[in-house]
């Protein structure tokens, strides 16, 4: 291969001409010819032993060259761009320009990664969440427990309350007839929830358990049911239950019932350290979410489209996969959804424009700030990796080239020193 020459033709965007010699050429050639003679009937041969030389006599000295060409593309394109020093992100277009037993020469046209800019990545200012265990925080943990543990009991000396839950009969009428969907039995209805359309509920208040009474009630203008959109109706109901949520006292017993702690205090303890390490971490991810926003600020540069669409079709495989795992797929959930494939990747293009601007930004940072992680780390990493996907190391490096893990690892470090530099306050 032999890169001709170079030439921008507009912002991250060059065009390649590239040669690819006879040697590198026939080698396709002849590669080409092992895969297709099998399926070339030829007279006087038994299919696929007809002789190269016979075929392209028969069929033209051309007759393998499209697809020999095909196969030197991508290293030919490869190596082009290492030795012009550029990362191609797309291909356009490729144009032959002259092809013989000689080889053949073509044009690429390919979109580039750009070369961004960012300043002021050290000293960056913000402001972490405070982390501080207060009372209020502990009694609403506690509160959420005593929920999950309550029980509800049956009241029969007072009327129906905002709050309770009623057990009820009820059928709805719209000019004295029945309307389909409208009645149901023992239905249990905790009022005040808005389960039920504006004012029925409000109603129930003040009657009593085994008492009958009617409800009037209109229909939203909005409500679902075009028959029933704005109808004045009544509601025959008979009020069986009222029941009301028993919460457990908060005592030594409680706590033996629900940890394995033995008084209060010790319980009250342990919230605190549960909360505490919640706060932390909470706190942690905003500050990172918050360097995330400040950097993609200070990006300078025009990042070509394509690498943004790229990056959505890499989480829509992303996806997929996920969705696979679940015993699921794409296309099952696509129509459980009633989405399409250009509707999933534009809801992940906002995400794919940050994924795709941060990691420019921190290969630039690991640039400037010359971070290249040893040999030590780089095999850490690998055996962190083996140990995550339970593989054996070597596996892992077959899968994984060192550069790739290189360059990860340059982004990982680059954050951290951001990180480490920034002015938390």
């Amino acid at each position: 291969m032999k890169l001709v020459s170079t030439n921008k033709t507009e912002t991250n965007t060059f065009e390649l001409t590239i040669a690819v010699e006879k040697e590198a050429f026939e080698a396709a050639i002849a590669k080409v010819y092992k895969k297709q003679v099998k399926n070339i009937n030829v007279p006087g041969f038994r299919k696929g032993k007809a002789p190269r030389n016979i075929i392209e006599k028969m069929y033209g000295a051309d007759v393998f060259y499209d697809d020999a060409m095909q196969e030197c593309y991508p290293v030919a394109l490869d190596a082009a761009a290492t030795e012009a020093e550029l990362k191609v992100v797309a291909v356009t277009n490729v144009e032959v320009e002259e092809v013989n037993a000689d080889g053949f020469t073509f044009k690429a046209t390919c979109v580039v990664e750009p070369e961004i800019e960012i300043n002021d990545y050290k000293g960056i200012e913000i402001e972490k969440k405070s982390t501080e265990v207060t009372d209020e925080l502990v009694n609403g943990e506690i509160d959420r427990v005593r929920e999950r543990n309550s029980r509800m009991i049956t009241v029969e000396d007072r009327a129906a309350q905002m709050g309770d839950t009623t057990v009820i009969d009820f059928e709805g009428f719209v000019d004295g007839v029945a309307f389909e969907g409208g009645k149901g039995e023992n239905f249990s209805l905790e009022l005040g929830s808005g389960n039920f359309i504006p004012g029925f509920e409000e109603q129930i208040v003040g009657h009593n358990t085994d008492e009958e009474f009617t409800i009037d009630v209109t229909f939203p203008e909005e409500y679902h049911s075009e028959e029933l959109k704005g109808k004045a109706s009544q509601f025959k109901i008979k009020l069986h239950e009222i029941k009301v949520k028993e919460l457990p006292e908060v005592d030594d017993e409680f706590v033996k019932d629900v940890s394995d702690k033995d008084t209060l205090d010790e319980y009250k303890e342990e919230i605190k350290e549960n909360i505490a390490k919640r706060l932390e971490a909470e706190a942690e991810k905003a500050i990172d979410d918050d360097l995330v926003e400040k950097l993609l600020e200070k990006v300078e540069g025009e990042i070509p489209e394509v690498m943004f669409e790229n990056e959505a079709n890499n989480m829509l495989r992303e996806m997929d996969m996920r969705l696979r795992s679940q015993g699921m797929d794409l296309n099952t959930y696509m129509q459980y959804t009633g989405m399409t494939p250009e509707s999933v990747r534009e809801m992940y293009l906002p995400e794919a424009q940050k994924r795709v601007k941060m990691r420019l930004a921190l290969e630039k940072i690991a640039k400037l700030e010359n971070i290249t992680p040893n040999e030590d780390e780089i095999n850490a990493e690998y055996n962190r990796l083996a140990e995550a996907y339970q593989m054996e190391a070597d596996k892992v490096k077959e899968a994984i080239p060192a550069d790739a893990l290189t360059q990860d690892l340059s982004v990982e470090m680059a954050m951290k020193l951001v990180k480490d530099n920034a002015k938390i306050k």
